[in-house]
C-alpha cells in the first residue's frame, strides 16, 4: 500500500442522472459481479478485459453487458457517464488514459459499491485473512431466512442463492470486506471504502505478499478498519486470534468475541462430526442456546458461522434465531465442494492455499472421514503460495493428508529464486517426516496417476485458488473410464 487513507471521492454527476457505465478489467470475478450488479438496477453497462473469455465474458453478455476484448479507448461508448477502474489496469492502461483526456469521471470497485449501493443500505462488513466468502454468504443466508432480504456482494459463487451477489429490498447489505488494493489511483484496501454499521475480524495472518511487506503492514490496515466502524454498532472479533484481538482493541464500536475458548461472549463446543456436517453446543454470554447442526466442516467453519450469527445479532436477528438455519446453509463453491464420486473415490474441490487454509482444509476432512485415505493435491498459483515465505509453514499445513501431490506453479514472474516456494525442497522435507508426496508438474500427468492408483474409499482433495486446469473434473470422468 502507497496511501495513508482513501482519497476523497471525485466529483461525480447525480447517480439519478447516470446511465452508462463502463467497467476496465470486467472480466475479474469481482468486477463482473459489480457489473452485473448494476445492469440488474438498469444502467447500461459496458466493458473491457485483456482476458474477456468464456465462461465469464459469455456469463455477463447473457446478462446484457457489452463486453470488449482488450484494451481501446475507442471501447469507452461515447454516451458513458462514468468509468469504474479495475485494479487489473496500471496508469497507463489505454483505456484509463483515455477517459481522463475525455474528462469522464473514474472510481475504484469499492467506491461504486459504496456509491450505488452502500449509500441506501446499512453495510455488515466481513474482513480477515481466511473465512470473508462463508461467513459472508451465511450472514446473508440467517438475514434472508429471518425474513431481511439483505444485499450481498460476496467472492464467490453461494449455493443458496446461486450467486455472487443479491440486490435486496431490505435495509441491511453484507459485503466481503477484502483488504487487497483498489486501483492505481487509489491503493488502499477496499474495505477501508465500506461505511460498516458492524463488522466481523475472523482472523488476522500475513498474506497478499504481492503488495504487503510485512505483517505490520497488514496490521495497521486492520486497525485502521476497526477504528472506522460505527460507534452505534458492533465489531465482532475472532477471540481465539491474538492478532485479530490486537488491531480491534481502539474500536470505537462494541467489541465482541466469538470463537471456542472459554473466554469467548459467542462460544461453540464442537459435539460431533459426520456427514450431516458438525453438531456443535452453543453459549452466548455463558447462557447455553442449545445445539446446533452446520452443514460444513471444521473448526474454522465453526468460528465462520459465529462470526456470521454474531454479526447478524447486531442489526435484530438473534443468535437463537440463527440456530436452526445454519444446517439449510449450502455452502459456496470451491470451499470443501464435493464435485462428485467416481468408482467410490470423493472428489473436493476447495480453495485453499494459504499454509493455514491448506490445514483447516485437511484438518476438517480428516474429521469427517477418519478412516479414508485422503489425497491433497496442491497447486502453489496466489502471489502469496508461490513465494518462499510460507516455505516451512507449507511443509506442516499437509499434516493430515496420507498421499501429498504438488504441481508446478503455472504462473512466471520475476521473483529471485531465493523468494520462489522451492517445491524440490519442499517434497524433500515432507517425505523426511514420512509423508508419502510427489511433485508432478502437469494436471495431465496428475489425473494419470490418481486414476491408476485411487482406490475406492479415498477422498481426493484438490486445493487452489484457481480452476487448477480442470483437474477435478478430469479426475472424475478418468476414474469413469476404468
Amino acid at each position: 500500500m502507497t496511501s495513508p487513507r482513501a482519497r476523497v471521492l471525485p466529483s461525480l454527476p447525480p447517480l439519478t442522472t447516470v446511465r452508462n457505465v463502463h467497467i476496465i478489467g470486467i472480466c475479474g470475478t469481482a468486477m463482473g459481479t459489480l457489473g452485473a450488479m448494476l445492469a440488474e438496477k438498469g444502467l447500461r453497462v459496458s466493458g473491457s478485459d485483456a482476458m474477456a473469455y468464456p465462461p465469464m465474458s459469455d456469463w455477463l453478455r447473457e446478462r446484457g453487458l457489452v463486453v470488449q476484448s482488450g484494451y481501446e479507448p475507442s471501447h469507452i461508448p461515447v454516451d458513458t457517464d462514468l468509468v469504474v477502474v479495475g485494479n487489473i489496469a496500471r496508469r497507463d492502461n489505454p483505456e484509463s488514459v483515455a477517459a481522463h483526456d475525455r474528462g469522464l469521471p473514474c472510481i475504484s470497485l469499492p467506491e461504486a459499491l459504496r456509491v450505488f449501493f452502500l449509500a441506501q443500505q446499512q453495510g455488515l462488513v466481513v474482513t480477515g485473512t481466511h473465512g470473508k466468502t462463508t461467513t459472508t454468504a451465511l450472514a446473508t443466508w440467517l438475514l434472508a431466512e429471518a425474513g431481511r432480504d439483505p444485499g450481498m456482494f460476496v467472492g464467490g459463487v453461494t449455493a443458496n442463492f446461486d450467486a455472487s451477489y443479491r440486490i435486496g429490498r431490505g435495509d441491511v447489505m453484507v459485503v466481503e470486506g477484502d483488504e487487497y488494493d483498489t486501483a492505481w489511483f487509489d491503493k488502499v484496501p477496499k474495505f477501508w471504502h465500506y461505511p460498516a454499521f458492524s463488522a466481523t475480524v475472523n482472523n488476522v495472518e500475513f498474506d497478499h505478499a504481492d503488495i504487503y511487506p510485512d505483517i505490520r503492514s497488514i496490521e495497521r490496515v486492520f486497525l485502521k478498519f476497526a477504528d472506522s466502524v460505527d460507534p452505534r454498532g458492533q465489531l465482532w472479533v475472532n477471540g481465539d486470534d491474538e492478532r485479530a484481538m490486537k488491531v480491534t482493541r481502539q474500536t470505537w464500536a462494541t467489541r465482541r468475541t466469538f470463537g471456542l475458548g472459554e473466554h469467548n461472549d459467542l462460544r461453540a463446543t464442537i459435539q460431533h462430526t459426520d456427514s450431516r456436517g458438525t453438531l456443535i453446543r452453543v453459549t452466548l454470554d455463558g447462557t447455553s442456546l442449545g445445539e446446533c447442526q452446520l452443514s460444513t466442516l471444521g473448526a474454522h467453519n465453526v468460528r465462520n458461522f459465529l462470526g456470521a450469527a454474531g454479526l447478524v445479532s447486531s442489526v435484530g436477528v438473534k443468535v437463537q434465531q440463527s440456530l436452526p438455519n445454519a444446517l439449510t446453509f449450502r455452502g459456496v463453491r470451491k470451499r470443501q465442494e464435493i464435485r462428485g464420486e467416481a468408482q467410490g473415490v470423493i472428489v473436493i474441490d476447495d480453495f485453499a492455499h494459504h499454509p493455514t487454509a491448506v490445514r483447516e482444509t485437511l484438518a476438517a476432512l480428516r474429521a469427517r472421514w477418519p478412516e479414508s485415505r485422503l489425497w491433497a493435491i496442491f497447486e502453489a498459483k496466489s502471489n502469496t503460495s508461490r513465494r518462499s515465505v510460507f516455505q516451512q509453514d507449507y511443509v506442516d499445513a499437509f499434516e493430515h493428508a496420507d498421499i501429498v501431490i504438488l504441481s508446478q506453479p503455472w504462473k512466471q514472474d520475476n521473483l529471485p529464486d531465493d523468494q520462489k516456494l522451492d517445491l524440490a525442497r519442499l517434497v524433500a522435507d515432507m517425505s523426511a517426516r514420512g509423508k508419502v508426496v510427489e511433485l508432478i508438474p502437469q494436471v495431465t500427468d496428475i489425473v494419470q496417476h490418481v486414476a491408476a492408483l485411487a482406490r475406492p474409499g479415498d477422498v481426493v482433495a484438490g486445493l487452489s485458488g484457481s480452476s487448477f486446469g480442470g483437474l477435478h473434473d478430469a479426475i472424475l470422468t478418468e476414474l469413469r473410464k476404468s
